[in-house]
């Protein structure tokens, strides 16, 4: 595996350290999210479908699963996450339903789909991430899409 990547948010970094371990683990896809409160990392995450049999284990959900643990609550109520990539539609609604203030994400629903996820196909079944304008935050994209190129030269399972 390359060098690690760096992204110019100190967070994003945290999620790219998370998705990197979990593909060099073989656990899943590059997915990686850590979440934040009061700027302190609370919980954290990774893709862990192949390695639990489980395909909601996704990094969000593995993330909030950890803060709700660590600070022993399921509210995650002014806390942020950042993640590699765009929450698909159960991702989404998971960091909703965790009351999450804010999602910050570095590849796109598109960027997912280009590498053989679903997401985008999942996603036009109807989502109300459009009306989500301010919840929704694009950042590192370019350091988020070269740890997709690195996923994508290594060899793995799909997942």
């Amino acid at each position: 595996m390359k060098k690690r990547i760096l992204a110019s948010n100190i967070f994003m970094n945290e999620a790219l350290n998370e998705a990197f371990d979990g593909i060099k683990a073989g656990h899943g896809g590059p997915f990686g999210s850590v979440i934040v409160k009061d700027n302190k990392i609370i919980g954290r995450g990774h893709n862990r479908v192949l390695i639990n049999n489980d395909p909601t284990c996704h990094g969000e959900v593995d993330a909030i699963r950890d803060a709700c643990r660590n600070i022993g609550k399921y509210d995650l109520s002014g806390c942020e996450i950042y993640t590699t990539g765009e929450p698909c539609p159960m991702c989404l609604y998971a960091c909703l339903w965790a009351r999450i203030d804010k999602v910050y994400y570095g590849c796109s629903i598109e960027d997912n789909s280009k590498i053989g996820f679903m997401d985008e196909e999942l996603d036009s079944l109807g989502s109300a991430r459009k009306e989500l304008k301010d919840y929704l935050n694009c950042i590192d994209r370019e350091a988020c899409l070269k740890l997709f190129d690195e996923y994508n030269e290594m060899e793995h399972s799909l997942y």
